[in-house]
């Protein structure tokens, strides 16, 4: 009875060894949403009580940037752990090439992981148009679905958000039910809010327009403040849904050993953000819960989304492979006082959905982002802005229609400019918002030609085809 009770205390301390060492992990993503538009962030507007509640208990990252300022090359980038140039896939309409591997394809066959991918695929198998299906059936590039246990993507052409947030619901507890007995899963559950357009659907909060206080690059007129009440509406969706996904955790006796993790996937489609490189085109928000193993606490660390796929490797015990760029921060998470923080991250834009027309839809420009200062390369300077995804609307009409003497000197420079200057450089301590251009001023000089010279070597490295910004000898 004696060696019995020893064998099964052995065993059990096995079974506890190997939870810790296999973890589950949930990456919830959300859909073009940028820093601050959370309450944890100290957005004085938005009401998302279930995620500011979780972030109290895991580490918020002030400064997480995804590799580009829109979805299917910055989901690419943190699936792969490689920057989006790397990978060829600047070009967004691309489907990921079928030997790229993706980092839960090395936990299912290093670690039995049971793997899955939910709700919205965001065109990692390209674009869905008639000759786009055709070529790629041609060549066998369509492979999102062959790569998980489990890949149930939510067909919504018309992007209602409550819509894709119920069937993603839906898939993820049909997810759930299918994990066999003993086995770590891994799934990626996709929303679609707060992307455009801006639904009438379910809203568990509604935000006043007339009470909001506007961010800094906002001209103040009765058509912006709608959009952003809109855009606010659908951020406090993607709140009430993400606590019903905690809810079905602990029903589950699941949430004590589940990493969960919630992002963004590239900065909100509001002004100066979703395509731009400007701060609300690729800070987004990070929150990580991992129990007795992440202390709650904020970091100001600079953080990529090609660092995701190799932290989460290291997380459960596999070493990332050579191909990944990207750098773990799995000590970072543990507290451990070695950790050395990356000195830069870097992000790129190019073409978006339709002809290159404007910035909307295509651009070509790089950036390298430091602890302080950020410079960002427009290889094309001839490109004014644009802004992705509603230049068609009417609160993008109330600035480009305005009386020339409502709008001050500053707006009519960001917005209506018929140019964008070859480079721009930011003191983000200084002037987080992004308003005053040091790139030609002298005293600064120095400090943009290191930051070009970082630039060209990333670029180098990650075999662009951008003509490299060298700076002068």
């Amino acid at each position: 009875m004696k060696k019995v009770l020893i064998l099964l205390l052995l065993l059990n301390a096995g079974h506890r060894a190997n939870a810790v060492e296999h973890p589950n992990v949930l990456l919830v993503l959300s859909d073009d949403q940028s820093v601050p538009h959370l309450g944890c962030y100290g957005d004085p507007n938005v009401k998302t009580p279930r995620l500011d509640k979780f972030a109290t208990q895991s580490i918020r990252f002030n400064r997480a940037y995804t590799t580009a300022p829109h979805c299917a090359p910055s989901r690419k980038s943190i699936l792969t752990g490689r920057s989006a140039v790397a990978l060829q896939q600047t070009l967004f309409t691309l489907p990921l090439q079928p030997d790229v591997m993706l980092f839960p394809e090395a936990m299912k066959s290093q670690s039995g992981y049971f793997i899955g991918l939910v709700g919205r695929d965001h065109h990692l198998n390209g674009i869905d148009n008639p000759l786009m299906n055709k070529i790629a059936e041609r060549y066998h590039l369509r492979t999102t679905s062959d790569r998980f246990d489990v890949c149930q993507i939510v067909d919504d052409e018309q992007n209602n958000g409550n819509v894709v947030a119920l069937a993603a619901m839906d898939q993820y507890k049909a997810f759930l039910n299918a994990v066999p007995a003993g086995k770590p899963f891994f799934l990626q559950l996709c929303f679609s809010d707060p992307h455009r357009p801006w639904d009438e659907d379910f809203h568990p909060y509604y935000h006043d327009p007339a009470t909001l206080i506007l961010p800094s690059q906002y001209p103040d007129t009765p058509e912006l403040r709608k959009d952003l009440a809109s855009y606010y509406d659908e951020v406090g969706r993607v709140d009430y849904y993400f606590g019903m996904v905690l809810d079905e955790l602990k029903s589950r006796k699941l949430i004590n050993n589940t990493i969960v993790i919630f992002m963004g996937d590239n900065g909100a489609a509001l002004l100066r953000g979703k395509g731009t490189l400007c701060e609300y085109g690729l800070n987004v928000p990070l929150l990580i819960r991992w129990p007795n193993i992440v202390a709650p606490s904020v970091s100001s660390a600079l953080v990529s989304g090609e660092d995701i796929a190799p932290t989460i490797l290291d997380a459960v015990g596999i070493v990332p492979p050579v191909q990944m760029t990207g750098l773990s921060f799995l000590p970072l998470l543990k507290g451990d006082s070695s950790y050395k923080p990356r000195n830069y991250v870097y992000a790129e834009r190019g073409a978006h959905v339709g002809l290159p027309m404007n910035s909307a839809t295509f651009d070509l420009s790089r950036t390298i982002i430091g602890n302080r200062f950020k410079l960002i390369y427009n290889a094309i300077p001839s490109i004014p802005y644009t802004p992705m995804g509603f230049k068609d609307s009417e609160a993008w009409a109330s600035i480009v229609d305005a009386d020339p003497s409502s709008l001050s000197p500053l707006f009519k420079s960001l917005y209506l400019a018929k140019t964008r200057p070859l480079f721009e450089m930011y003191d983000l301590e200084k002037d987080p918002s992004e308003f005053v251009n040091l790139a030609e001023n002298p005293d600064y000089l120095q400090k943009r030609y290191q930051l070009q010279k970082h630039l060209v070597e990333w670029m180098v490295l990650q075999r662009d085809f951008l003509p490299l910004p060298f700076p002068p000898e």
